[in-house]
């Protein structure tokens, strides 16, 4: 057992909770035997709630402890015990023994959680020994869910455990767990061989175990970091192996990290990388390799830290104190002699304030090679520039020297300076540092020789005029390095404004960015970067796949481009060309998280969709059931009555009868027919499988074949359609069947005595359809779902059919590109209008499907 000891207030009372992996490891034996000792030792203690499940261990070892009774709740017709908390306040012990901290309340209870009870008790003064297991830790609920398939109801915040003053650890192999189970000291024999085929299997145990430790140990470290901080300690202690390795991306330094991981290993001790960046613009390029790196410590087992520091030493000093490192490893310097006298060593620096830190410096196969990562120069001056600067250095001078060689007896020698200083500033405006140099030295050279007495020789007679040439050289000098850091920081500040553009565009998009924006996205990356191709890749079963791509080429694997930038553990930004500073990964690692939030959001919303669909499909599938059953049911029940009638021999009937009989058999079969042919249109209408093959027809032909498929009602139907009326380009069949459930649902809805209407006319360069009843109406907040299929108005069941009429109706007219609208009747009831484009010749389209409404 381990012991957790942290500092807790005085005018509250003491928790200690006994930690376990799992179920039956003792943690509640363990509890009680403390209980005892507390006891012996003069404490009074009073057991507010534990619960013995049967183990007749536990049963004795409470035995003679004084027992607070419980209190019984009653809840939807159960009876629930739990711990009468004013009970346990009214009899306030110095010791109260409660199991299961996180335990839930039955309804009616105080609290919801049993650890607000035990919050009570403390507030009141009482010391409390309770029992807790890792799966219940608010924290571990996800992980320990993966690990068992086993989601924990009770749950209880982290943070809640850590205010205890103690925390013990009852530990038990996951052999002596099962020992235990199958000796029938945690569960009944009759759940025995379940749980040891589920919760209980051996890695089950170990994962859980491991939990246990790993969680108990950081609590030991947050102690010993506070008690170090609380004391103001900077040395670290070596209680814990930490090894923090320095990533710097350069070639051969795969082999520092592997190594800085097997002396993690061999002492057990935690592997930490970390990559010290400057803050400046200019910043050492860590290339591609550092991504490779940077997986290459998550794959063994390691952390991986980015700081940001001019001092690369120092920053890593620091770190490694902080973490209470106790191990550095570097990689051999692979800078120069003279690198190091001018900019320093870090790896001096690091063993210079290591202090009592082991500083380990490999040696690998590449380390003294040249080409490490060098500072980017940006070229704030273009070419062409630079070229014109060197054309006036090498061609503007010298005319200059021929042009003011006349004026040599009227102007005097510092006049003359100041013209070649005019000329050399110009050249350091027009081309930086370099040319500006040149015209610094080729000028007072020119000057020398055609203008200072003597003249057409080296010699300076007048000890004014070398001061003067000397300072013409300062000058010049000067001019130019200023002008070319300023270049460089123009440069520099439009890059950062860019980079600030960027991010503020990421920022300001936020959730609104849609997937149309994700092309839009990865242009704006590569205008910014000034990047060849930038890809969005997704590791899918050990392969690649591209998710987005811009530019002159797809990248489809890291390895083809030039730099990579780990999105999340399965996506890679991958780019080709340019070089980019850490300042440009940051903009970078911008755009691909709100990338890749777009193309999570685009697969929640495809999970949705198919969700959507299921549930439609379940929603259909069951109204089917329930509407076919009894529209089934009722004709093949009369046509059964009716044939059994007529087969049955000791009855003569008459020929009117049997006539009856027959007559009554054929209707309801072809009610059937009707009903399967709803069934058969409504699922062609579903999946978008209606062949629409287009003729000019005139309505008054359609609407009489429809009405001829009528089975009654036929002379309550008032057609008045103009047979001058233009022909329309449509299916005659599929509108033939459309015009018939129209017209069969307004003949349904329509009062006894009442005509159903049937007209049409020309408006506005179309031809409507109007079929008019005199019905109760629809309401115009059920307009849209009375073309759901399965849906009859009201759900009434004593109207026939099984609510596929409108449905299919709608459904057919949307495949052939017309529309279905409903408008009141004057006077009362529903008028279902079918609009038309005037036809303008035949045209025959084989295929042509769309998914009905709904």
């Amino acid at each position: 057992m381990s012991t957790l000891g942290v500092t807790e207030l005085v005018s509250r009372g003491k928790l200690k909770v006994f930690l376990g992996a799992a179920p039956g490891v003792g943690k509640t034996y363990a509890m009680l035997e403390e209980g005892h000792r507390l006891r012996d030792e003069g404490r009074d203690v009073a057991v507010g709630y534990v619960e013995p499940h049967g183990r007749a261990e536990t049963a004795a070892v409470m035995s003679d402890l004084e027992v607070v009774p419980r209190r019984s709740i009653s809840y939807e017709g159960a009876l629930f015990e739990e711990m009468d908390l004013d009970a346990v306040l009214a009899r306030k012990p110095g010791v109260a023994i409660v199991d299961e901290l996180a335990h839930g309340n039955a309804p009616g209870a105080r609290n919801e959680k049993r650890w607000q009870d035990v919050d009570e008790l403390l507030d009141a003064g009482i010391d409390v020994l309770s029992t807790l297991n890792i799966q219940n830790l608010e924290s571990l609920n996800d992980v320990v869910r993966e690990i068992t398939n086993v989601a924990q109801r009770d749950t209880i915040p982290d943070e809640v455990v850590r205010r205890a003053a103690e925390i013990e650890l009852v530990d038990l192999t996951q052999e002596g767990v099962r020992e235990r189970l199958a000796a029938g000291k945690i569960y009944p024999a009759e759940r025995i061989d379940a749980a040891m085929a589920d919760y209980f299997r051996p890695g089950n145990l170990g994962a859980l175990r491991e939990l246990a430790l790993s969680w108990t140990a950081d609590r030991v470290d947050e102690a010993v970091a506070e008690y170090r901080s609380r004391h103001g300690i900077d040395q670290p202690w070596e209680t814990k192996e930490r090894v923090v390795v320095a990533m710097t991306g350069a070639r051969g330094s795969e082999a520092v990290v592997r190594r800085a991981a097997r002396l993690a290993m061999r002492s057990r001790a935690d592997l930490v990388g970390v990559h010290v960046r400057p803050t400046a613009g200019l910043t050492d390029e860590t290339s591609r390799a550092l991504s490779a790196l940077v997986e290459l410590v998550q794959q063994l087992g390691g952390q991986y830290h980015e700081l940001v520091g001019d001092d690369v030493g120092t920053t890593l000093v620091a770190f490694a104190r902080d973490e209470n490192a106790t191990q550095i490893v570097l990689g051999a310097s692979r800078r120069s002699r003279f690198d190091e006298l001018f900019r320093g060593s870090p790896i001096a620096r690091v063993i210079r304030n290591a202090g009592d830190i082991d500083v380990h410096i490999i040696s690998y196969q590449g380390a003294s090679e040249p080409g490490s990562p060098r500072r980017r120069r940006t070229e704030p001056i273009s070419g062409r520039r630079r070229v014109v600067s060197w054309v006036l250095v090498l061609a503007g001078l010298p005319v200059l020297t021929t042009l003011l060689t006349p004026l040599r007896d009227n102007l005097a020698f510092r006049d003359i300076l100041l013209i070649y200083l005019l000329a050399a500033v110009a050249i350091a405006v027009v081309g930086g540092v370099f040319p500006a140099g040149a015209a610094a030295i080729v000028g007072p050279l020119l000057a020398n020789w055609f203008f200072a007495p003597p003249v057409n020789t080296w010699t300076i007679g007048n000890p004014d005029d070398l001061f003067a040439l000397v300072v013409f050289l300062l000058i010049s000098l000067a001019v130019g390095l200023l002008v070319g850091y300023s270049s460089r920081s123009s440069v520099e500040a439009r890059r950062a404004r860019a980079h600030a553009e960027a991010l503020a565009a990421t920022t300001t998009r936020g959730h609104a960015v849609s997937t149309s924006d994700q092309h839009a996205l990865l242009h704006r990356v590569t205008e910014i970067l000034d990047l060849d191709a930038v890809s969005v890749i997704r590791r899918s079963g050990g392969e690649w796949e591209t998710l987005l791509w811009e530019g002159s080429s797809e990248l489809r694997a890291p390895g083809e481009g030039t730099e990579n930038v780990n999105v999340t553990s399965d996506i890679m930004l991958v780019t080709l060309g340019g070089q980019l500073t850490t300042d440009d990964r940051t903009v970078l690692r911008a755009f691909a998280a709100q990338i890749v939030q777009v193309i999570e959001r685009a697969d929640l919303e495809r999970e949705a969709k198919s969700a959507e669909a299921m549930a439609e499909t379940d929603r259909l599938r069951t109204a089917l059931l329930s509407a076919v059953s009894h529209d089934l049911r009722t004709p093949l029940a009369t046509i059964k009555a009716s044939l059994t009638s007529l087969v049955e021999t000791g009855v003569a009937w008459t020929p009117e009868q049997t006539e009856a009989f027959l007559r009554t058999a054929l209707e309801e079969t072809e009610r059937l027919n009707r009903l399967v042919g709803h069934l058969l249109d409504a699922s062609r209408v579903q999946v978008g499988a209606v062949h629409v093959f287009y003729q000019n027809v005139g309505l008054d032909e359609v609407v009489a074949a429809a009405l001829s498929g009528l089975r009654v009602g036929g002379e309550r139907i008032i057609v008045d359609i103009s047979e001058t009326l233009p022909e329309v380009t449509t299916d005659s069949d599929l509108l033939e069947r459309a015009v018939a459930n129209l017209i069969d649902n307004a003949l349904s809805w329509s009062p006894p005595g009442e005509a159903v209407r049937i007209s049409a006319g020309e408006v506005a360069g179309r031809i409507d359809l109007r079929i008019s009843d005199r019905g109760p109406g629809i309401p115009h907040e059920a307009r849209d779902s009375v073309f759901l299929p399965f849906q009859r108005l009201g759900d009434s069941p004593e109207r026939g059919g099984v609510g596929l009429g409108l449905a299919v109706a709608r459904g057919l007219l949307e495949a052939m590109g017309n529309e279905l609208t409903i408008e009141d009747t004057p006077g009362g009831g529903t008028t279902m209008v079918i609009g038309f484009g005037i036809g303008a010749g035949t045209a025959t389209i084989p295929a042509l499907g769309t998914r009905a409404h709904g």
